[in-house]
């Protein structure tokens, strides 16, 4: 039995991938993103008020809370986990044109 604090491990996804490049300005209108870089750097741009950037070495750990705008990107490549609910997309529910060299999903299941 799950803690009634906890939501049920299937509605969970953790995400691990590899990219470089520029993803798209985003929006998660339900939900944070967990970002936990494993290799290389990974550069995340946000529009909270006021546009910023957070740059995350190897082993860095950042949340975007929801509803908050975002652009990760990584010129020289990074490997990174991502802990979001099942079902989130990857280019959120609000987000610019999606170029073809952006794959837009929704993770895998943890099992």
């Amino acid at each position: 039995m799950e803690p009634a604090n906890r939501r049920p491990r299937e509605r969970l996804r953790r995400p691990h991938r590899q990219w470089a490049g520029e993803h798209v300005w985003h929006v998660h209108d339900n939900t944070d993103e967990f970002f936990l870089v494993l290799e290389g750097e990974l550069t995340i741009a946000l529009r909270d008020g006021a546009e910023r950037t957070v740059t995350l070495p190897r082993g860095a750990v950042f949340v975007v809370p929801r509803g908050v705008e975002h652009k990760p990107s990584s010129p020289g490549g990074a490997s990174i986990l991502m802990f979001e609910p099942a079902g989130t997309s990857s280019v959120g529910e609000r987000h610019d044109p999606v170029p073809e060299h952006i794959e837009a999903t929704t993770g895998h299941e943890l099992g």
